[in-house]
């Protein structure tokens, strides 16, 4: 009996016995269901600690979420009571486009503060996006929604490019083996 391969380029065990491989088998030594590169299931060494950066930008990423989110259940409600629209179907696509950029910055938050590489540009996309839309608020007569929007973001952008933050996120997302 053999085992599959753990990597397409590997061969087969073909050992004739039905062992689980050789004696001091890396692959064979990991219990079943561990990643590989982390013996006995612990941690592997080169993981650096989370610097405070990826922190930050996860919280400010977090709030920007909830803030769409409140808009979005704000936008419903009024919709919801009558208020007037223009368009009733431009109205609810508007609603549903605030609601699926929520979720996708709350997935930024997260895949971020697990260490993914990914969130990197959706964070500093959302944060262009942020800068664009506070200097008109702050020049337009609201200069606290538009600091508001603008002291984060410049924060955010700036912590981005922090090394620490750059070496923490550089997780690849383990893609599905080819055909």
């Amino acid at each position: 009996m053999s085992r599959p391969p753990v990597n397409a380029s590997d061969p087969a065990d073909d050992s004739a016995d039905g062992a689980p491989g050789v004696p001091g088998d890396k692959a064979a030594d990991v219990p079943p269901g561990v990643p590989a590169g982390v013996p006995g299931g612990g941690p592997p060494a080169e993981v650096a600690a989370r610097p405070a950066g990826v922190l930050v930008i996860s919280i400010i990423v977090s709030l920007e979420a909830t803030a769409l989110l409140a808009a979005a259940l704000w936008y419903g409600i009024q919709l919801l009571t009558g208020a007037p629209v223009l368009s009733f179907w431009g109205a609810v696509f508007t609603l549903g486009l605030l609601l699926a950029f929520a979720a996708w910055l709350m997935a930024v938050a997260r895949f971020l503060f697990r260490g993914y590489r990914w969130p990197r540009a959706g964070a500093l996309v959302a944060q262009l996006f942020a800068l664009t839309i506070g200097f008109p608020t702050l020049t337009g007569g609201y200069p606290l929604a538009g600091l508001a929007m603008l002291l984060p973001a410049a924060a955010a952008i700036v912590l981005l490019f922090d090394k620490r933050v750059i070496a923490f996120a550089a997780r690849a997302g383990g893609a599905p083996p080819a055909l």
